[in-house]
């Protein structure tokens, strides 16, 4: 590492963000980046562990740790310390088809195997890789890349979400001809009805990339529902390999035996979600086609990021109250004594 007493010198530094009654005002992102001396700097408190279990996508104690994707986490927090930070990019893509999703709404399960947050801050890992790829679309670094050749195989990707673009574009990128079927009118299934705007721009962010893969070659059909617009004998037919990248937006009613339960103004988390992002893109609310909590008493029943999706979007509707009911103990404010 270039600085081998980064950890003990550099405190935990992390973003800003914009005041929350201001943000509540609008659906634009809340976070403001820190400058890139700031960032060299969190990236010099990178430990240079023996074992760098931020990236070891392991269980331990039956909990995820470390990165899912195995990201090289260490290599590309030297390189931005180093101020490489094309160099860093070029890392960071090699196990991530879009950091710039993942760096705004991954939970992190990096930061929580960081060897540094035994006894400090972890390091800023997941804040470091959102603003490599940031200034990579900046400053030009991510042009499309089509393949050298083709191969006379056509694929077909059902599903349009995380996994069915990843798949995409790394058949794609095998040279391969690829389809994505989606049977919404946009792009991105969980990326684009399922997380707010506030959280992931959909423009800026989720739209961009679908572009450069569209000219890197991917074929992208919307409004297409395989079993119902087109036979899946069809699609079997007319591709040599079909993949399932479906999503599950079935809701799970829990209390569908519940008194009361079939009362007007309970909504599931998905349609509330859906309809409100669908109206912001199509119209900016303008053709009212969605769930208002305008000055309304809201409750949300759940508290993870669904829930807490659910809130945002509440509050910036006008909700006159909000109560959030949540099953599990609020986090603790440090690591936990069962993280191990």
């Amino acid at each position: 590492m270039g600085n081998p007493r980064g950890f003990m010198t550099v405190d935990r530094q992390t973003y800003s963000e914009r005041d929350p009654i201001v943000r509540i005002g609008d659906w634009n992102e809340f976070h403001v980046d820190l400058p890139i001396v700031d960032l060299q700097d969190q990236g010099s408190r990178c430990m240079d562990c023996g074992v760098p279990f931020c990236h070891t996508a392991d269980l331990m104690a039956n909990m995820a740790a470390g990165c899912p994707v195995r990201n090289l986490i260490p290599e590309w927090n030297d390189l931005v310390y180093r101020g490489h930070w094309q160099e860093a990019l070029e890392r960071l893509h090699k196990t991530n088809n879009f950091p710039e999703f993942t760096g705004r709404v991954c939970p992190a399960p990096c930061e929580g195997s960081c060897v540094l947050g035994i006894h400090e801050p972890p390091v800023t890992i997941k804040q470091i890789e959102c603003s490599i790829v940031d200034r990579g679309w900046e400053e030009g670094w991510i042009v499309p890349e089509p393949p050298a050749s083709r191969t006379d195989k056509k694929v077909a990707v059902v599903g349009s979400g995380p996994a069915g673009l990843a798949c995409a574009a790394q058949l794609n990128r095998a040279g391969h001809l690829v389809t994505v079927f989606e049977r919404a009118d946009r792009i991105g299934g969980l990326l684009m009805y399922g997380i707010p705007n506030m959280k992931l721009d959909k423009e800026q962010v989720v739209e961009r990339r679908v572009r450069l893969l569209a000219e890197e070659g991917v074929v992208f059909r919307t409004g297409v529902e395989i079993g119902k617009d087109l036979p899946a004998a069809k699609l079997m037919a007319d591709f040599d390999a079909v993949v399932l990248c479906v999503g599950s937006t079935r809701p799970n009613d829990f209390f569908a035996k519940t008194p009361g339960r079939d009362l007007s103004g309970i909504h599931f988390a998905m349609d509330f979600l859906t309809a409100n992002t669908r109206s912001l893109l199509d119209s900016h609310h303008a053709d009212g086609h969605y769930i208002s909590a305008k000055d309304k008493d809201v409750i949300v029943i759940g508290g993870g990021d669904t829930g807490t999706d659910c809130i945002g979007t509440s509050l910036r509707h006008g909700c006159r109250s909000l109560v959030t009911f949540e099953i599990v103990p609020q986090p603790p404010a440090e690591r936990g004594a069962n993280n191990p």
